[in-house]
């Protein structure tokens, strides 16, 4: 079996899909306070999943399921991840993502699981020194949120010297979209993702757009990010674990496009694929955006013959599917 943190948020539960679809059993382990077990229960129907609620910062909570179920291997995505939240609470990340990742791998360690995915960012970059950037690139965090994913993946590094414990850190850029068959998707609150809210303000009762900063040095002053497919993201998780299951040594991983969007030209692709002229209100910069964010994932390609497939109007035509869907369910609730 393999245990998924966090598998019944936005990108977990994609995961956990994906591993259903490569005839893999399933403990998702999650304490509820972003997830949804709404998700869970859709996603019981496609596989053997078994659902543990608990909090990673409980060793207690984490040693059951250790216990309970014969896991071969750990997928970590349980985390705090709002840049902006993070600036103004680091003591909340801190504790949260390094203190519970430090509980999961003492567990690990005492039930002799040796093979762990991580979910990390490119947040772990800073503001970059050059486009695209490698796995080469320094790692200077400007914010909480990247720096307690850093401090992980150092963690991780001193676990493989010392214990065997062997990871694949997967360095995240921005993700998008949301299932092709529309059985789970994006569902924060509050959501702080550029897409989905520019597709919540299409709705009634939604929210005009914030559009956060126009004056980057930029080809036209708004921040560029590249946008990987969420289905592409899981992918990458399968074959990292392949690789480790493969004897693959620790290592690291960017998961991009390598194309880079801004966010005007993705507030426009939205009005397009929704037909909508979007009502848009243009505000200051958020404080620990870069500028600019775009992966070279050359070194994903070679290594675990990865290849990102789906463009961002695929991702968006998926996320605006998907917001209909919730939408629907809760003029229903």
């Amino acid at each position: 079996m393999i245990l998924v943190t966090g598998g019944a948020g936005y990108i977990g539960s994609h995961c956990v899909l994906a591993l259903l679809e490569g005839g893999h059993d399933v403990v998702i382990f999650d304490n509820l306070c972003t997830g949804h077990i709404e998700i869970v229960e859709n996603l019981k129907k496609y596989g053997r999943v078994e659902f543990v609620k608990g909090d990673l910062n409980n060793l207690s909570d984490i040693n059951s399921v250790f216990e309970k179920y014969s896991i071969d291997a750990v997928i970590h995505f349980a985390a705090f991840s709002q840049v902006a939240e993070s600036v103004k609470n680091p003591q909340k990340y801190y504790m949260n993502n390094v203190g519970g990742t430090m509980n999961l791998l003492s567990s690990m360690l005492k039930y002799d699981i040796k093979k762990i995915v991580f979910s990390s960012t490119a947040a772990t970059y800073g503001e970059p020194e050059y486009i695209p950037i490698d796995e080469n690139h320094p790692q200077n965090p400007i914010n909480p949120y990247g720096q307690s994913k850093l401090m992980i993946e150092k963690i991780m590094d001193d676990y493989d010297r010392a214990y065997g414990l062997r990871s694949v850190r997967l360095r995240y850029f921005n993700v998008a979209g949301a299932d092709s068959q529309n059985r789970v998707g994006e569902w924060h609150d509050p959501e702080t993702h550029l897409i989905p809210n520019i597709l919540k303000s299409t709705f009634s009762g939604g929210q005009k757009f914030q559009m956060y900063g126009t004056d980057y040095n930029t080809k036209d002053g708004t921040c560029v990010r590249d946008y990987i497919n969420v289905e592409d993201l899981a992918k990458a998780h399968i074959l990292a674990l392949e690789y480790l299951n493969n004897g693959g040594r620790t290592n690291y991983f960017n998961l991009g496009t390598s194309d880079g969007s801004t966010v005007k030209e993705v507030f426009s692709a939205c009005e397009m694929v929704t037909g909508k002229d979007i009502d848009v209100e243009i505000c200051s910069r958020r404080e620990g955006d870069p500028a600019s964010l775009v992966a070279d994932n050359r070194k994903a390609k070679e290594v675990l013959n990865w290849v990102p497939e789906k463009s961002l109007n695929y991702s968006i035509e998926k996320a605006y599917d998907w917001e209909k869907t919730l939408s629907r369910e809760m003029l229903n609730a």
